[in-house]
């Protein structure tokens, strides 16, 4: 009885192996749409703890290195969240990223973890001005893309937890929208 105790415990505290590519493909495209949906739209860096490492590191083409700690980057989100609470200096402000269908690219880095690649766009929701599309166009709010950018990510694998965290995201190639709709020349 003892001894299958003991196996149960070494068992349960073994670490698990890093997954097949396609399993770990699900698992960071799960992971992603957690990150950007609680950096962005959902506002929640609370929800971020769990999916980053304790070193996580963000660099960026515009900005330079954003963060260089975990505790940093959910400190900067943390702060952007306030600022878009009723008296915040962005009150009311509501944004959105979403990825590029086709553009994810996620290669294995042998045992250690993947390396996930996409393109990405950024949209802010804005009160469409009534006639916009048309005569009969009431306007109303509406999801304006204003730009997008490349990423590169690096997800390491957590074998005492199951699960990857990224310890690494490139945010580069950033540009802006065009406007839509065009003006009329």
């Amino acid at each position: 009885m003892l001894s299958a105790l003991a196996l149960a415990l070494a068992q349960a505290a073994a670490p698990t192996p890093i997954p097949a590519i396609e399993e770990a493909r699900t698992s960071v495209i799960a992971n992603d749409s957690a990150l950007f949906w609680a950096a962005f739209e959902g506002c929640a860096p609370d929800k971020l703890k769990p999916l980053l490492t304790e070193d996580f590191r963000m660099l960026h083409d515009l900005g330079g290195e954003v963060a260089g700690d975990r505790a940093a980057f959910i400190g900067m989100l943390s702060e952007q969240c306030a600022d878009r609470e009723p008296g915040g200096k962005n009150e009311g402000y509501k944004n959105r990223r979403l990825s590029v269908p086709a553009s994810r690219e996620v290669t294995p880095l042998g045992k250690w973890g993947v390396l996930e690649r996409g393109m990405h766009t950024f949209h802010e929701l804005r009160q469409r001005p009534a006639g916009t599309y048309g005569a009969d166009d009431p306007g109303g709010p509406t999801w304006v893309q204003v730009g997008g950018a490349r990423y590169i990510h690096t997800w390491k694998w957590m074998a005492e937890e199951g699960r990857f965290r990224l310890q690494q995201s490139l945010s580069i190639d950033h540009g802006s929208a065009e406007e839509y709709p065009p003006k009329s020349g």
